[in-house]
């Protein structure tokens, strides 16, 4: 909810990876716990969701009618953050929701992502000069 921004979107998605698991239970390995996989997997596909309306976008402003406005119910920070999580390379995404929205430690996060705490800083050093370059 918090990185999609409405009810109807966070439901659908955590609806797709229950489906996902059902369809393809070998997908969790068992290598951690079921609901760090679970977690894991969610927040990716979130951050699907927000890279595949962004490419929607994009193509509709190329080739089609423009999108009806929309009135936004989040504030601009939430929705700018949106667009910014979308524009990232996905390990850079993942770290930036990991750190700054669940305010996870690099330990929890290289565990969640599995790689190594220095990995970890290595990331959020590049999404520090990520977000030099996309202000």
């Amino acid at each position: 909810m918090r990185l999609l921004g409405n009810d109807t979107d966070a439901r659908e998605v955590l609806q797709e990876v229950f489906m996902s698991l059902v369809a393809n239970p070998s997908q969790y390995a068992g290598r951690g716990a079921l609901t760090t996989w679970l977690y894991s997997a969610t927040t990716n596909a979130c951050l699907n969701r927000l890279r595949d309306a962004r490419t929607r976008r994009q193509i509709l402003e190329r080739s089609g009618p423009p999108e009806p406005a929309r009135v936004e119910t989040a504030p601009d920070d939430a929705v700018e953050l949106r667009r910014l999580l979308a524009r990232l390379p996905e390990d850079l995404a993942r770290v930036a929701v990991h750190h700054h929205l669940d305010a996870m430690t690099h330990e929890e996060i290289a565990s969640i992502m599995g790689c190594s705490r220095r990995h970890v800083g290595n990331l959020l050093a590049r999404l520090a000069a990520a977000a030099e370059g996309l202000s």
